[in-house]
């Protein structure tokens, strides 16, 4: 999984649920900044906490995060 593609599955189902970047972080009690970096491609190779934090914020397995 390359840093921009997991940036772009972020966003993607982010934008699906219609939520901001600051509702998103919220729920997946991460902050906005790092949140933008994931999705900015700039921050590489997340936690496995932080993955699954914002899976279950999107309502998503870990798994798609990752496809």
């Amino acid at each position: 999984m390359t840093p921009r593609r997991l940036a772009t599955v972020i966003r993607e189902l982010r934008e699906r649920k219609s939520l901001t970047q600051e509702e998103l972080a919220k729920r997946a009690k991460i902050t906005r900044s790092h949140l933008s970096l994931l999705e900015a491609g700039h921050r590489k190779n997340p936690s496995l906490d932080v993955l699954k934090r914002l899976a279950r914020a999107l309502g998503v397995p870990v798994g798609e995060l990752l496809e």
